[in-house]
């Protein structure tokens, strides 16, 4: 069902939610009777960071201008000639708008489609039963949303005070000076002659008395009305600070950690177009009480009456300013990682984003970002508030970004597209640290203003961990101190603390998440992968799962020291098959025609009981990605009896010489795949072509069938 139909059936907040994302910039006309057209156009295929591809956008925009206009030119009748005039407004405005910058109207667009299928997927996802998390998810942004709701209500019956405070005031000023006029005029008296002054003395009196009464009466009102407000004041700021703790503290981190795991093939972490909403309300909510503060200290300024009210205002002042201070500096993040392993001499990119600049209006004046690679070390002091200026543990080029206003998407964020390592300072070594081991991070910071420079912010924040290598070669060992650093790190650790040793189930988690990300498939690892996995891991011959569910493995296992009887890790073995798999095996491991984590004695057990020609593809234990083909036959040398061979291990070598399902093809003594699968109905699909008489490639058996090291 297109989007555009199941949009307009959203309720609520939703239906809210998808109608603000319409204006001047795109108008929901233009949606309602361009949808087809428009959820049919391939907006995805720009890529907005390359200004090469503008000319790509400016050929939809003019094909949306044109469908816009032959819309208007089919209307007709009374209504028709009204959504005529409509329609052809439209196609100027648009025009006008976006033809110096085609590539906005694209974001504006790939905005819009994206945040309309996340709401309808999220309304479909409530309705149905997916289970208790979405529902918790939806009640949980409900009560958020409540506890905004209230907050707008505070913040308004503060300015409904505010103003009633502020007319009282004006009022008893009013009044103040009616009573020094009445004095000035007792004062005067002294010059009348004494029958004129006992004439007119006693009624000014009289009306000094009663002014002077109804001052110190309304003196105590406004006193009482003053500190009335800064309680409620009191009240909204707490609600504000537990809000905002809701919003940065859980929903901000676990984006965070969602990001973190997306680097280990977890799913993506998702926009943020939610959050960014959410820390809009609560700076607008904390700027319009902060400037409700600030108007009444100047009503207490303006009138002083003596009593604690001073000093609450003080306090008031001091907390909200804390709480934005928070707000700023919590929502000035990565929303684009750079690479965690970081290749020097090569170009990369990274996006960071002020969630509230939008808001504040910082984008009035563009603040710059600086981006800056340091050590580990270093990251521990800049978090303690250390002195580390000026310190780098590297040179970056391309470093500066000015921070870009995009007003469509309503995102003010810095995109440094060509940044590049050209040298890095490695520090000392602990132990049996390598290389590959040492952690950096890469440095963002700005200053900016906001409020007309009465607040000053300087703001910083750090990337995931980066293992920095000068060559391909050290790929795999810094990817394995990635994948283990993204997998276990604990919010609001120290930097870059992972603990040592962890369960096997969680490992096994994390190298099944990586598996399915590298080879891109749904087919992960199941129960008897993890056995296998996990003999190799241990050197164990248990079959039975529940024996390594409490088992803990250390990072030196993991990727430190060699396999028994081996020059390779772990690590280094299970990097081997997934690079293997992803390069030429993809398809067969999703077809299911790859058993793959099988060793080569339980390959001799399942084999045994089939027919002769049966066969079975499973990875090398002895060569790093490697993977070799089991198959029962009769034993040449002796009657009778039957025994499996294994074949050599093919590499990606191999492979790009000639793939696997031909080479299978090739062995004409190969005839079921494991348990019973006529090869051809398996592999067939994927044989290539004979182009011309194939003369039969040297299949070399290579003399060491049946190896036992295989």
């Amino acid at each position: 069902m297109a989007v555009w139909i199941q949009a307009q059936q959203l309720q609520g907040d939703a239906l809210h939610q998808m109608q603000s994302l319409y204006g001047q910039h795109f108008p929901i006309e233009v949606r309602h009777y361009l949808s087809q057209w428009i959820e049919g156009q391939l907006w995805d295929a720009i890529d907005l960071e390359n200004p090469q591809e503008e000319f790509k956008a400016k050929r939809l925009l003019d094909s949306l201008i044109q469908e816009l206009q032959n819309k208007a030119e089919h209307q007709v009748g009374e209504d028709g000639f009204l959504l005529k005039i409509k329609l052809g407004h439209y196609a100027n405005q648009l025009k006008s708008t976006y033809d110096r910058c085609p590539l906005e109207l694209v974001r504006c667009i790939k905005h819009i489609l994206y945040t309309e299928q996340r709401l309808v997927r999220e309304a479909t996802n409530s309705s149905s039963p997916v289970g208790g998390m979405m529902d918790s998810m939806s009640q949980k942004y409900q009560q958020i949303n409540q506890a905004f709701e209230e907050l707008r209500l505070l913040t308004q019956d503060t300015e409904n005070d505010l103003r009633k405070l502020q007319h009282n005031q004006e009022y008893f000023i009013i009044q103040y000076q009616e009573s020094l006029r009445i004095q000035a005029q007792l004062t005067s008296l002294a010059t009348l002659p004494p029958a004129d002054r006992q004439l007119r003395e006693p009624a000014l009196l009289s009306k000094r008395a009663t002014v002077e009464a109804w001052l110190t009466r309304e003196a105590n009102t406004l006193q009482k009305y003053r500190l009335d407000l800064a309680e409620k004041h009191q009240k909204t700021l707490q609600l504000l600070r537990k809000q905002q703790t809701v919003i940065l503290d859980d929903e901000l981190i676990q984006w965070k950690r969602r990001q973190q795991l997306a680097g280990n093939g977890g799913p993506p972490e998702g926009g943020l177009d939610i959050l960014q909403s959410w820390c809009e309300k609560l700076a607008e909510t904390i700027w319009q009480n902060r400037q409700q503060i600030r108007r009444a200290e100047h009503l207490r300024q303006q009138l002083p009456i003596p009593g604690p009210i001073e000093e609450l205002l003080n306090e008031l002042n001091s907390t909200i300013t804390d709480i934005i201070s928070a707000l700023v500096t919590s929502t000035f993040i990565i929303e684009k990682q750079p690479p965690q392993v970081l290749k020097t001499q090569t170009k990369f990119a990274a996006t960071v984003r002020l969630l509230v600049g939008g808001k504040l209006n910082v984008h009035m004046n563009p603040p710059q970002v600086k981006a800056t690679i340091i050590s580990e070390q270093q990251a521990k002091a800049l978090l303690k508030n250390e002195n580390t200026r000026n310190d780098s543990s590297g040179e970056i080029l391309n470093n500066n970004c000015v921070m870009e206003y995009h007003q469509t998407t309503g995102t003010l964020s810095a995109h440094f597209r060509n940044m590049s390592l050209k040298r890095i300072k490695r520090s000392d070594r602990r132990g049996a640290e390598s290389v590959t081991e040492e952690k950096f991070t890469i440095l963002f910071e700005s200053q900016f203003s906001v409020g007309g420079n009465e607040l000053v912010f300087q703001v910083k924040t750090l990337s995931l961990p980066v293992v920095v290598i000068v060559h391909g070669s050290q790929d795999n060992n810094a990817t394995a101190t990635v994948l283990w650093d993204n997998a276990f790190a604990e919010p609001g650790r120290v930097p870059f603390l992972v603990p040592d040793k962890v369960l096997w189930p969680q490992l096994y988690e994390a190298l099944n998440m990586k598996y399915k990300a590298e080879v891109q498939s749904n087919r992960g690892l199941s129960e008897e992968n993890l056995v296998f996995l996990a003999q190799k891991a241990f050197s164990s011959s248990s079959n039975n799962p529940d024996d390594y569910r409490n088992m803990t493995m250390t990072w030196s296992q993991f990727n430190r020291e060699s396999l028994p009887g081996r020059n390779f890790t772990f690590w280094q073995w299970f990097d081997g098959v997934m690079e293997l798999t992803k390069k030429h095996l993809k398809p067969h491991w999703n077809d299911g025609a790859i058993l793959g984590f099988v060793n080569k004695q339980q390959a001799q057990d399942m084999l045994m009981s089939k027919p002769n020609g049966t066969f079975l593809l499973r990875f090398s234990d002895s060569e790093i990605g490697g993977i070799t083909i089991a198959w029962v036959a009769e034993n040449p040398n002796k009657a009778g009896e039957r025994m499996v061979w294994n074949l050599m291990p093919y590499t990606t070598k191999d492979f790009s010489i000639r793939s696997l399902a031909d080479r299978i093809s090739d062995l004409n003594h190969l005839l079921y795949l494991y348990p019973d699968r006529p090869k051809d109905e398996v592999f067939s699909k994927y044989y290539t072509p004979p182009l011309f008489n194939h003369q039969t490639l040297d299949l070399e058996f290579k003399s060491a069938i049946s190896s036992p090291s295989l």
